[in-house]
């Protein structure tokens, strides 16, 4: 496995390439994964700009769930969903994309890059990736 700092610099750098918070999250940890890029990015591609478009989930997150899921092979997947969910939501102070955006309130309480290194965080401090 690569280190905390390696996983977050990938993760950044599919991020400034063009890929959603979700493909970014996800495509991050694609060796752990049976899929090629090219699943894994359009399996990940409709959850940009929190679900659906509409601010909902952060796709960051969506992306540590997608990503959890596999690399649980589905077995506890909800229980591994829920400790990413509140260690996302710890790192992050919400879990709602505009929230995270501050679209209503008009504090942003952090960036999309910074929604995905503390995905990327989530996912390597549940699965233990870093020893």
């Amino acid at each position: 496995h690569m280190n905390q700092e390696e996983y977050i610099q990938k993760s950044l750098d599919y991020k400034h390439s063009g890929y959603n918070c979700t493909q970014s999250v996800v495509m991050t940890f694609i060796e752990l994964t049976k899929y090629t890029p090219e699943e894994l990015s359009v399996l990940a591609s409709g959850f940009g700009a929190g679900m659906g478009c509409m601010g909902a989930t952060c796709g960051a997150l969506v992306g540590a769930g997608i990503i959890g899921s596999l690399l649980c092979d589905g077995k506890a997947a909800p229980a591994k969903s829920r400790q990413l969910f509140k260690e996302f939501e710890e790192l992050t102070g919400a879990t709602i994309c505009k929230d995270i955006k501050g679209i209503e309130t008009g504090v942003m309480l952090c960036s999309c890059d910074d929604a995905v290194v503390n995905a990327v965080k989530a996912v390597i401090k549940v699965f233990e990736l870093e020893q």
